[in-house]
């Protein structure tokens, strides 16, 4: 059938391309037949990329997609294609790579024009109908753009084959030769963001928007373990404080928003993303661990409580987003004025109580006179105030919270974005197997329901790939290498809280895919796409970490952490190999690049692994973990008897006993070891025990 000549989005399952079915802009999803289409007439594509929780893209389909007369010429002279980066983060990571190279700014949405045969020549973000405050208006960049296609085809087809080339360097080629991984790589990234740190507001950088950042956090306190040095420690800690008493995090509901506009964290981008809200909890974890700060363990079982009321997928897995708007406006779900606390809790003094501990004025701090939810005083502050014992006065806010939260229940909701995303869900799952460790075994479970939720929809198990999207009964792939990295952990992580060794096989079979489908060996890296999956103008690596970790990063750091698992795998030299490829970058510039440098900080230290062997863990071991941050560490559980461990080769489809565990059997009932960096300690008795052995011997 010929769909040339209308829209096609409804034939989609994706929220954000559904979002654009009605527009009378005839768009199209990516793949063959929309380029085939730009082929035969011979127009430029106009890519436009975003997400479903995207305030901007919103925007922009009010003002120009919705337009009969700019979609008139946008049909006539282009072949218009949305794609959901959330879906396509391939497509995204190409294009949105030369807007930052060529433009020195990104974000979505993201307006890329193309050859038909993919090269980008033109490409920008928002534009507005017409032009204002020094940006040019879409219907003219899209007038000029379709006489320069027909006067001056030459001069783009240059500039195309100039970017590709372009991202062709910045992508996908690798060095001729590699270099040393440094051992100085933790100290090197430390140093950078403690340079980079708001000493007096907390997170980093001098101005607005701030992002929550939490790999920067991680790498904090992991050199505050190594070094002593308190200096980090305290700007994770200031940082942490900071976005939980600010905007950014929901006072009422639990989670956090996506990113602060300004300096002090007050005022939210009210979009709710799964990757947010599976990463922070386990930075709010580590504090907790390392501080012992119980309103750290509460954010985080507030967090895990959003996900749980608000993101979750019947089935176990979890959605993607929660939209900023509501009604048609960013925010008005979340704020409050004076008069809205007191329509709900009818009493005058409680109603004083509330506005000081969340800083709700007449004036607010948002549109319209309306508030972003912020502490604003303490318990204690008003205790004073209000001449009431703090005890009290915690009472009455917690029943007031729970009154207002009920009373935001019946107003508009944000949508929400239905998608559940391999990666997304690894992540969750980290999350949560963090949580079941640190606070209480039923976020074991609920990790448990999640993940095998994911391998029931995305993983087919005789052709052993993995999907990256469900929605709906509707599976859409390949799998790229964020999907298999995050996803792995996941399993990884969840089988060492759990000590599950299916969790352990599954996250052995996704690493063996890693291998055979993201590794090249000539190039000695791990593509984000798979070999075997389309052919885009260049194929990506990943090696930054943004709103995400590096998949890459966290694939290195998994292959090490697996290595000793299977006696044949060559996981620990592929993920040395990839460091040896990307040293001078990590090196040059190891803020863009945490995930890595933590990897390479693995590669020197080598990987501390605790072997419990135990069929059953001691409840003393169990308290050891979760107070313990030992955020690299592998904690493997091995059968006391020899049948167990003969039953869990079989599982892991092994004919030998993993090496992890060969040589540490249970003397005398339980028994722990540690290792790290080829010695291993004694047999001991409790997990205090062999880390005391570990930290004796650790060079200062």
């Amino acid at each position: 059938m010929d769909h040339a000549g209308r829209n096609r989005l409804d034939e989609e399952e994706s929220p954000y391309l559904r979002q654009h079915a009605d527009n009378p802009v005839h768009w199209q999803p990516w793949d063959e037949q929309a380029l085939a289409e730009a082929r035969e007439r011979d127009v430029p594509v106009f890519l436009s990329i975003g997400y479903s929780a995207c305030h901007w893209c919103h925007v922009m389909e009010e003002e120009s997609f919705a337009d009969e007369e700019v979609a008139a010429f946008l049909n006539d002279n282009f072949v218009p294609i949305k794609v959901d980066r959330e879906e396509r983060p391939d497509i995204d990571s190409v294009y949105m790579t030369i807007c930052q190279r060529t433009t020195g700014r990104g974000g979505w949405p993201l307006s890329v024009w193309l050859t038909p045969d993919g090269r980008p020549f033109f490409v920008g973000t928002y534009f507005p109908p017409t032009a204002r405050q020094g940006m040019p208006g879409f219907v003219d960049v899209l007038e000029r753009l379709a006489e320069s296609w027909e006067q001056d085809r030459d001069e783009i087809e240059n500039r195309a084959d100039q970017w590709s080339s372009l991202l062709r360097n910045e992508l996908e080629e690798t060095p001729d030769s590699g270099g040393e991984v440094s051992s100085e790589a933790l100290s090197n990234a430390t140093s950078a963001a403690l340079r980079s740190a708001d000493r007096e507001h907390g997170g980093f950088g001098s101005s607005g928007p701030k992002f929550p950042q939490p790999s920067r956090l991680d790498l904090l306190m992991r050199s505050y373990v190594r070094t002593g040095r308190d200096e980090p420690l305290q700007v994770v800690t200031r940082t942490l404080d900071a976005m939980a008493d600010g905007g950014l995090y929901d006072h009422l509901g639990g989670g956090f928003h996506r990113y602060a506009t300004d300096r002090q964290w007050v005022v939210p981008h009210f979009e709710k993303m799964l990757y947010d809200n599976a990463l922070l909890p386990r930075v709010y974890l580590g504090a907790y661990q390392l501080t012992g700060t119980e309103r750290y363990a509460q954010v985080a079982r507030e967090t895990f409580a959003f996900l749980d009321r608000e993101l979750s997928h019947p089935g176990g897995g979890f959605y993607s987003t929660l939209d900023a708007r509501s009604g048609g406006e960013e925010g008005t779900f979340y704020v409050w004025t004076p008069e809205q606390v007191a329509d709900v809790l009818d009493d005058e003094e409680l109603v004083s109580l509330v506005c000081d501990h969340y800083g709700i004025t007449p004036g607010g701090n948002f549109e319209g006179g309306s508030t972003v939810l912020t502490l604003a005083a303490s318990l204690a502050d008003l205790a004073e105030e209000y001449d009431a014992p703090v005890e009290e006065v915690r009472e009455r806010l917690d029943e007031a919270r729970d009154r207002l939260f009920a009373a935001r229940e019946e107003r508009v909701r944000p949508a929400r974005d239905e998608k559940v995303l391999a990666s997304w869900n690894g992540m969750a799952v980290s999350a949560l197997a963090m949580g079941g460790r640190v606070l209480d075994g039923t976020y074991t479970e609920r990790a448990a329901e999640a993940l095998a939720f994911v391998r029931e929809e995305l993983w087919d198990a005789d052709e052993r790939r993995l999907a990256h999207r469900y929605k709906d009964g509707d599976v859409k792939g390949p799998g790229f290498l964020e999907d298999y990295a995050f996803l792995a952990r996941g399993a990884f992580d969840l089988y060492q809280v759990s000590g599950d060794v299916e969790h352990l096989a599954f996250a052995l079979d996704l690493a063996r895919v890693v291998e055979a489908e993201f590794w090249d060996a000539e190039r000695r890296t791990l593509y984000f796409t798979p070999a075997s999956g389309e052919g885009l103008v260049t194929r990506p690596q990943e090696l930054s970490d943004q709103s995400t970790p590096s998949s890459l990063g966290v694939a290195v750091d998994l292959l090490f952490d697996l290595d000793g698992f299977v006696p044949d795998a060559d996981f620990a030299d592929v993920a040395r190999q990839v460091l040896e490829t990307h040293a001078n970058r990590i090196q040059g510039n190891p803020m863009e690049h945490v995930s890595l440098a933590l990897a390479a900080e693995k590669y020197h230290q080598g990987v501390l692994e605790l072997t419990l062997a135990a069929d059953e863990r001691p409840a003393a071991w169990r308290e050891t973990l979760a107070a313990r941050y030992l955020p690299a560490a592998v904690v493997t559980q091995r059968p006391a008897t020899d049948a167990g461990v003969g039953e869990w080769r079989s599982v892991l489809g092994l004919d030998e006993t993993p090496p992890v565990w060969a040589g540490r059997e249970a003397r005398d009932g339980p028994t722990v070891y540690a290792c790290e960096g080829f010695t291993c300690s004694p047999p001991k008795s409790s997990v205090d025990e062999a880390l005391a052995w570990v930290e004796s011997g650790v060079e200062e």
